[in-house]
């Protein structure tokens, strides 16, 4: 069973920082690419960031790039979002997925088959 579980979500003084961790298990992680989505109340889940299996080529939202990096540890079946420079409107439940075994669009997020139950970052202002 693909089992995705995040951590590290937590309540921050907007300027501050977060490291979200998504642990994997049930699947052969270093061979699939992974993802961050996230969903504030009321608005619909959208792509924040991605790492390819292959070559760690990742991929990021606007809004989040220069402030968020996406890392996997591939011994450690986990992939990490680093958030600094937070802003009240990162805000959100932030969910790890597994991304399809192709190389279609990363940031659909009908591109991914399995997710996380989500982990809550509120950012005050």
């Amino acid at each position: 069973q693909v089992q995705l579980v995040e951590s590290g979500g937590g309540l921050v003084q907007a300027g501050g920082s977060l490291r979200l961790s998504c642990a994997a298990s049930g699947f052969a992680f270093g061979g699939y690419s992974m993802g961050w989505f996230r969903q504030a109340p009321g608005q619909a889940r959208e792509f924040v960031a991605a790492i390819r299996w292959s070559d760690a080529i990742t991929y990021y939202k606007d809004s989040v790039k220069g402030r968020f990096t996406i890392s996997r540890d591939n011994t450690k079946n986990t992939v990490y979002l680093q958030m600094n420079s937070l802003k009240p409107e990162d805000t959100a439940v932030y969910y790890c997925a597994r991304k399809m075994g192709d190389y279609s669009d990363f940031r659909d997020l009908n591109k991914y088959d399995s997710w996380g139950q989500g982990t809550q970052v509120t950012v005050s202002s």
